[in-house]
């Protein structure tokens, strides 16, 4: 079975991206699932992950073999056919947890899977699951080199979100933290045999490179960020990648960073080849908002005024879609720039414009008193929030303050990773949009334990517990309760120290798992200052040699992927560089968080967007709140956590969704009216994928995410899990009687 792919049309069985194919529309032929009988789709077959880790993981699946991590972080390679394991490559602790990427020499003799784990970039051989020591420097190429930085400095790079390939080429964001001093995200393109670096291109200019003078003149030393943690998408007709870049840190005071800090929160266009930069734009100058942009820009074809444009969709997380011409950049839809209320903060100096899409945004973007839901709080709650809100400042592009700033979208609200789907060649963009706000209020950052002398071994320090309390409520607090009993966006750590040490406890952080996203920020004493908090024992640096190696069941053919090295200590950049002249004092305020139900529904929603009229098509309640339908409540969406879905189109006139309820969803994509929907054994985030063997499509959910629900939440203190069952890779197909006698 051989997968070819024609611009933005991919035919036959495989799903060989991150995404699907590499301009990550999601878009699908096929002729055997339609309106007509969707409502046919059955589960075929299931594989469990055998543990209770929650994945965020999109399959590959290549010549009817399919890889997925499961098992404590193993990767497997499962035959879909015989639906057996053909390898297991165990204890792949760190990996990048959203996706692999793959790629073969074009006589097909070479497969290879790449994959960063932890700071590193890796190789293994697709059909036997073992480490390429070839590649890089005995399997490894250190991706904390090569960054202007004393490597031992940078505590992370690594990305959650798989690179994109192009010929022999891998070209990798990073995801380096959101702190003071975190390491820049340069964007590198590496040689999928060797291993060399090909080429870099700094999102933070260097002295001589255009954009070096929209940043102070040493801000290539000591700022971070700019980096590219969400997906890359690529015309590869044209060899063109289009990179969503994010906000440089520190994400909310800018008082270091002073100007309109190119090439942070741009769509970039860059030569696939070279790395030689062909057009930006701008979407956000000198963000302090965190409105990074994540989402694949979507490719395709725009008829407008009688011209058709072969154009790049980009939709953000402030709720704004831009349009540009995908060759020269030129705008296809009006961008205005508009003047925005100005910072009060010592220090800062917020840029006097932003850009506004004069398309209709896809997100509500003012918090409004008026607003507030009717369900999930009582009328005590409701009297004080309006209090609140009313005394806050709002409005799209207020910057935070020392008084509470109330915004929507907030950090985690609009539209984020994975949730840009389209009809290429229809001009149809479909998205995936969150309401959800976040109420930030800046505080002097508090330096307390950031240099060393934390006791290491032995009973935990009683300063060291404060200090890590304090930590908590700024950091912690907001997903998993000021008790940190657990709230609907997160579970309970009330017993997580006797479980957990200082390795487990940093990697965690540093990397993610499941559903929580990588910390950066965090250095290695405040995470030590947090154990203490949480009742952990000892609490060493590095990897833990006592920590136990769990061999999952089945045809394990190597762990741990290629031998590392104990990373050799270093000292994080605390300070300025000599010369510079630096702030008085520093600001921070965590996410906001914590109120993801607060504004009325709906809280989640599905959109079509017609890209060739520039108007809305149609938008839809995304899942359904299980709380609020016992309390009455209709068509509300789903406001736990963010919104890390996605979809699949076919070129039947389907979009396939995962929802936050647990549900997985067939809308027509004409008019957004569900067309079918079933129960997954769990909560599902990620990407979905699809594949075909003899004709037949098969559609796979990972199915792993535990569910929470607001009032059972509220009343208990922890996430009530949904009851179905256990995690696993989910196989929907049609049943063999709705095809059709040709398809017996």
């Amino acid at each position: 079975m051989l997968a070819l792919c024609f611009g933005s049309v991919c035919y036959g069985g495989s799903w060989k991206d991150y995404g699907g194919s590499p301009d990550q529309s999601k878009f699908v032929e096929l002729s055997d699932i339609t309106k007509e009988n969707v409502g046919d789709l059955e589960v075929a077959w299931t594989y469990p992950t055998s543990d209770e880790r929650a994945y965020q993981f999109n399959p590959i699946i290549v010549d009817n073999v399919m890889y997925v991590l499961a098992k404590n972080s193993s990767l497997v390679a499962i035959d879909v056919v015989t639906r057996k394991e053909i390898w297991i490559h165990a204890n792949l602790r760190g990996i990048t947890n959203r996706g692999i990427n793959y790629w073969e020499s074009p006589d097909g003799k070479q497969r290879r899977l790449l994959f960063t784990l932890e700071d590193t970039l890796q190789a293994i051989d697709a059909r036997t699951g073992k480490s390429i020591s070839s590649f890089g420097k005995n399997g490894l190429v250190d991706l904390r080199e090569g960054l202007g930085r004393d490597p031992r400095s940078v505590r992370r790079v690594s990305s959650s979100t798989p690179g994109r390939i192009f010929g022999d080429l891998l070209i990798l964001g990073s995801s380096p933290g959101e702190g003071y001093f975190s390491a820049p995200g340069h964007i590198r393109a590496y040689n999928v045999i060797t291993g060399a670096l090909a080429w870099t291109f700094h999102t933070i200019p260097q002295p001589g490179e255009f954009g070096y003078d929209t940043w102070p003149k040493d801000a290539y030393k000591y700022v971070g960020g700019a980096n590219v943690w969400g997906e890359i998408t690529l015309d590869a007709n044209r060899g063109i990648a289009y990179f969503p870049v994010s906000s440089p840190t520190y994400d909310y005071y800018g008082a270091d960073r002073h100007g309109a800090n190119l090439f942070s929160d741009c769509l970039l266009a860059l030569d696939a080849r070279t790395g030689k930069r062909l057009w930006h734009f701008q979407m956000v100058h000198h963000d302090l908002w965190d409105y990074d942009p994540t989402a694949a820009p979507q490719l395709l074809t725009v008829r407008k005024d009688g011209k058709t444009i072969d154009a790049v969709a980009q939709a953000t997380k402030q709720g704004f879609v831009f349009v540009f011409d995908r060759v020269s950049g030129e705008p296809v839809w009006p961008i205005e720039e508009r003047a925005v209320p100005k910072s009060d903060v010592p220090g800062e100096q917020a840029w006097p414009t932003q850009p506004f899409s004069l398309l209709e945004p896809t997100a509500r973007q003012v918090v409004k008193p008026d607003d507030l839901t009717p369900y999930l709080i009582n009328d005590a709650e409701r009297a004080e929030w309006r209090e609140r809100i009313a005394k806050a400042r709002t409005g799209l592009f207020t910057p935070p303050a020392l008084v509470e700033t109330a915004t929507i979208p907030g950090a985690v609200g609009g539209t984020n990773w994975g949730n840009t789907a389209a009809n290429p060649d229809a001009g149809i963009l479909y998205l995936l949009n969150q309401d959800f706000p976040s109420f930030y209020k800046l505080q002097v950052q508090d330096d307390r334990g950031v240099a060393g002398g934390r006791n290491r071994f032995g009973p935990p320090d009683p300063a060291a517990v404060q200090r890590g309390a304090d930590l908590y409520k700024q950091s912690c607090a907001a997903c998993h309760g000021e008790d940190r009993g657990g709230t609907p966006a997160a579970p309970s750590l009330l017993t997580v120290g006797s479980r957990i040490g200082f390795p487990q406890l940093r990697r965690t952080i540093l990397y993610g798992t499941g559903r929580m996203p990588p910390i950066g920020h965090i250095n290695d004493d405040q995470i030590g200052d947090l154990l203490a908090l949480l009742g952990g024992g000892a609490r060493r640096r590095g990897n833990d040699p006592t920590a136990p190696i769990v061999m999952p069941t089945g045809p394990v053919v190597a762990s741990g992927g290629a031998p590392r090295q104990p990373v050799a200590a270093g000292t994080s950049m605390e300070t300025y560089p000599e010369g510079v002249p630096a702030p008085s004092q520093r600001y921070y305020t965590d996410y906001g968080l914590g109120y993801p139900y607060l504004m009325a529904p709906p809280w989640s929603t599905i959109i079509a967007y017609d890209l060739n009229r520039g108007v809305i098509k149609w938008k839809k309640p995304l899942g359904q709140d299980r709380d609020v339908t016992e309390a009455g409540g209709k068509n509300t969406g789903v406001p736990r956590g963010s919104q890390r879905q996605g979809m699949i189109v076919t070129s039947t006139g389907i979009v396939f969704s995962t929802a936050r309820d647990g549900k997985f969803y067939a809308f027509d994509a004409d008019n957004g009216n569900v067309l079918w929907s079933s129960d997954l054994p769990m909560g599902t985030e990620g990407l979905p994928a699809i594949y075909e063997v003899k004709g037949q499509h098969y559609i796979v959910v990972n199915a792993t995410t535990p569910l929470t629900w607001g009032l059972n939440s509220r009343e208990s203190g922890i996430g009530s899990p949904d009851p179905l069952g256990r995690g696993g890779y989910v196989i929907f197909s049609m049943p063999r009687k709705s095809l059709g006698k040709d398809r017996t």
